[in-house]
């Protein structure tokens, strides 16, 4: 008997001794003076067959300066159990912002599907010194570059917006680029793609370039381009800065320009064409296109109009837009799009205005002069005749069938279309008809079978107190917050922030929803109600932590990770 007691304290002390866990944080003392750098130590011990399955999850360290961080990993043996052991040890250098006391939380990690956290602490700053905050927009400097400065009127000029900074960090921050707006000019982006970032530039200061426009000066004389503006964002604050200023030696055209000539500044080509294989008939609409096409100013000059005649009437056009950026100018084609209506069967010749452009780079004038149509319009009876004896049968059913209807269906509905083809939605249509029909049959057979079954009334469950009847609920309504934990550390591998900030966002309706608070205030009187003031106060400073992360506009995977170990820390609390 006493050899099997033995055998079960063994076992017994075997299976608690299987798998131990060890974490613990301290700093190397208690008390600091304001200059001292504040030193953590993280250790880990696992021993036996345990997997981290997580990262070490920080506590909130806002009001410290992280002056930089290490870690390292050793196999130990544990000189009481003689067994050998895995430690894991982290240290952290911390610069304190604040005096006074301060709470340094607990540090997280999952082991084995289980949570587990270091005892929370406290240390004590002396007085410390408060070093000004920088202004960011004293730091990032904005340049615009036009490399040629001398060009002719309507003659575009490439500009590159570049930016400064001592710091990479500040790069990132400028934001909202608005590009220059004056009537002597004309601005079209290029691009706003930004370069790669180099950390050698002028004065060794690092430069990024922001943005490519052209500029398109359209009066001689000397321009003045106006400064680019930006924004700059911080955590605290949004400040503007402006670019420098850039003057143009616009140079007049040459005379001797031909009487056709606007502004047009380029190289271009001008088409007119009807594209329908249709005949026209007289006093019937026609669609007659004018297409501009080269490389220029091509977004702001005057476009060739079709000139008016008796042989026809015309109505304004609509402009149709294909241009992107080129080498030296706006590049692409402009349609415009007239509708004409000839007022007489016979021949009649559609003709564009003339059109002159100056070329910059033969410094000539170019005259394309007039660009002409031929066009033959038929009378209703030509069109007529011309048809083919099919076309002319479908033609008088079609007729006849509008005209008469009869007195058992409306006819109509059955006009004979030319070249039509088979009509594959009406078939799908009968199809998904006739499987409703099915379906609403099968759905009433169903209910007509249920309805002639006898049902028992079932014994009705007696009622409990209010505080039972909300306590069942509440569990029937409780969430798996473990589950959104998970969740929310993919996400913040993963990097998709915004995601991060949603599943949080639902976590939290859904805690509120399980204790039937609809409102984060009114949720946050419910925890200083049940769970204490320190928790309810701790709520409200989450929700504010997670406002300010969500809007900042520089958002890094350490920030989440503080920000998610507080999550884990508060909603855990809360959920018990």
């Amino acid at each position: 008997m006493t050899q099997k007691i033995i055998y079960v304290l063994l076992t017994l002390v075997s299976v608690i001794s299987y798998g131990q866990v060890q974490f613990t944080m301290k700093s190397d003392k208690t008390d600091y003076n304001g200059k001292e750098i504040v030193n953590l130590t993280i250790v880990l011990e696992l021993n036996g067959d345990l997997i981290q399955q997580s990262k070490l999850q920080l506590p909130d360290l806002s009001k410290f300066n992280m002056i930089g961080n290490g870690s390292f990993s050793q196999a130990v043996r544990d000189p009481e159990t003689n067994t050998a052991v895995d430690q894991y040890v982290t240290r952290i250098a911390l610069e304190p912002k604040q005096k006074g006391k301060i709470k340094v939380g607990s540090v997280l990690v999952t082991i084995n599907n289980k949570i587990y956290k270091t005892e929370p602490f406290d240390i004590f700053i002396k007085d410390i010194e408060k070093k000004p905050l920088a202004n960011v927009a004293n730091d990032v400097y904005l340049n615009m570059e036009i490399e040629d400065r001398e060009v002719y009127q309507d003659q575009p000029t490439i500009a590159v917006l570049r930016v400064y900074s001592r710091s990479i960090d500040n790069l990132r921050k400028v934001k909202n680029i608005k590009l220059p707006e004056q009537e002597n000019i004309n601005v079209h982006p290029v691009n706003f793609k930004r370069s790669e970032i180099d950390p050698s530039g002028y004065a060794n200061m690092a430069s990024q370039v922001l943005a490519v426009f052209m500029v398109f000066p359209n009066e001689a004389g000397y321009v003045e381009v106006p400064a680019v503006s930006a924004s700059v964002n911080s955590f605290s604050v949004k400040n503007k800065i402006a670019s420098n200023k850039v003057k143009l030696n616009v140079k007049k055209l040459p005379e001797g320009s031909p009487e056709s000539f606007k502004n047009a500044v380029g190289n271009f080509k001008v088409d007119v064409f009807h594209s329908s294989k249709d005949k026209v008939e007289a006093k019937k609409p026609v669609n007659v296109t004018v297409k501009v096409s080269g490389e220029g100013n091509l977004a702001d000059m005057s476009l060739p109009k079709i000139e008016e005649s008796p042989d026809y009437d015309v109505f304004a056009p609509r402009i149709t837009s294909h241009v992107s950026a080129g080498i030296s100018g706006m590049k692409g084609e402009i349609l415009a799009k007239y509708i004409l209506i000839p007022k007489k069967a016979g021949d009649l010749i559609v003709k564009t205005e003339p059109f002159a452009f100056f070329n910059p780079a033969e410094k000539e004038y170019v005259n394309l002069g007039q660009e002409k149509l031929d066009l033959t319009a038929f009378s209703h009876d030509e069109v007529l005749e011309a048809r083919s004896t099919v076309e002319k049968v479908n033609d008088y059913t079609n007729t006849l069938l509008e005209t008469v209807d009869s007195p058992v269906l409306k006819t109509t509905s059955f006009k004979v279309k030319e070249k039509s083809k088979f009509n594959w939605n009406v078939l799908f249509i009968n199809i998904a008809i006739l499987f409703g029909l099915f379906v609403a049959y099968m759905v009433f057979k169903y209910w007509q079978k249920n309805r002639n079954m006898i049902k028992e009334k079932p014994t009705p469950k007696p009622l409990g107190s209010v505080a039972e009847t909300e306590r069942e609920i509440r569990e029937s309504l409780k969430t798996d917050i473990t589950d959104y934990f998970a969740y929310l550390e993919n996400i913040k591998t993963s990097g998709d922030y915004p995601k991060f900030f949603e599943t949080f966002e639902e976590m939290d309706l859904e805690v509120r929803k399980q204790y039937f608070q609809s409102s984060k205030e009114d949720f946050k009187q419910f925890l200083e109600r049940h769970n204490g003031s320190s928790v309810a106060e701790n709520y409200q400073e989450l929700l504010h932590k997670v406002q300010m992360e969500k809007y900042s506009p520089l958002t890094s995977e350490d920030s989440l990770n503080d920000l998610l170990t507080d999550i884990v820390k508060l909603y855990s609390v809360i959920s018990k």
